[in-house]
């Protein structure tokens, strides 16, 4: 069991909490912010419920039992004192992220191990020197009691070591952590999403076909094949050879990496910023933004079992 502190508990901060602490650690958790501090305790309960109604966690990890397990402190020391690990989770903002940094060094002994949860930011040139053996990124992804791919992604100075205990330490947690040779923006499941929107946006810009059209296109084509096969298994089963001469024949090239698009532009205008604001791309009907998140978590727990029980194809 280690002590453990989050910084910041917005959406990817109190989710990693509580993460933690049902893989049996003692979590501190803060934020810059009262109010969301705040909504920590009602947020983390209804996840811990539809975890419970899912049989994905005992039924004696009731709110009470969390609360014990995840410390929510208002003050930056206070949540640090005495920390193994030291996980940031704050915004994605270079020079946050460097004040942030800067004070962490001068309040956690030379043995924590600092690592960030960022998406896409190079946090190592951020980092104080001193503490750069022992930082790292380790990037959960939302939400992070649900999916559980973590990216471990060392510096340039990262004590390889460092690197196989949080590896471990994910691993422990039940979770499948991708350790990576060094750090790259989105490493790899962001970057092939990132490919993937580039298409779609270049799609919808040029009317081709409609968001519902779209995503039925990715959930009954692309899939259902990736949980069982990835991509590069499916490549084995469609043929080598086919899929080098697709390439050489290949007529059409992708659009490239998009700064814009006229589609988010326009739902932007029009107020439409997803869910949270009740439509995006779709309406969704007016419904209550925590019903949607509990509806969208219980169909991800449903998949995630059906997955285990089918289990995936791999070979050597």
């Amino acid at each position: 069991m280690r002590q453990i502190a989050v910084i910041g508990a917005g959406l990817m901060g109190h989710g990693i909490a509580l993460v933690l602490a049902l893989g049996g650690h003692r979590v501190r958790l803060t934020d810059s912010r009262p109010e969301t501090l705040e909504q920590v305790p009602d947020l983390m309960a209804s996840a811990l419920d539809t975890l419970r109604e899912a049989g994905a966690v005992s039924a004696d990890w009731t709110p009470a039992r969390l609360a014990e397990a995840v410390q929510l402190l208002p003050d930056l020391a206070a949540t640090v004192a005495g920390a193994d690990l030291v996980i940031e989770a704050i915004t994605e903002n270079p020079e946050a992220k460097r004040s942030l940094f800067g004070d962490l060094a001068r309040l956690c002994p030379p043995e924590t191990i600092l690592a960030s949860n960022t998406s896409y930011l190079d946090v190592f040139p951020l980092i104080p020197e001193e503490w750069q053996a022992r930082a790292l990124v380790a990037h959960w992804y939302t939400p992070p009691y649900i999916v559980d791919l973590v990216d471990v992604v060392p510096g340039p100075k990262t004590d390889p070591a460092v690197v196989a205990e949080i590896r471990d330490l994910v691993t422990g947690l039940g979770q499948v952590p991708i350790v990576l040779k060094r750090f790259i923006p989105g490493y790899v499941a962001n970057r092939i999403q990132s490919a993937i929107s580039a298409e779609v946006y270049h799609l919808l810009d040029e009317g081709i076909a409609s968001p519902r059209e779209i995503d039925d296109a990715i959930i009954h084509g692309l899939a259902l094949r990736i949980p069982i096969l990835g991509h590069l298994a499916k490549a084995d089963f469609t043929g080598i050879e086919l899929l080098r001469h697709a390439l050489a024949n290949a007529s059409y090239s992708p659009p490239p990496a998009r700064t814009s698009s006229a589609a988010l532009d326009a739902l932007v205008a029009e107020g439409r910023t997803g869910v949270m604001a009740g439509r995006g791309f779709f309406d969704w009907g007016g419904r209550d933004p925590a019903d949607l998140f509990r509806d969208r978590d219980r169909r991800l727990l449903a998949l995630k079992q059906a997955m285990k029980a089918v289990g995936r194809m791999e070979g050597d």
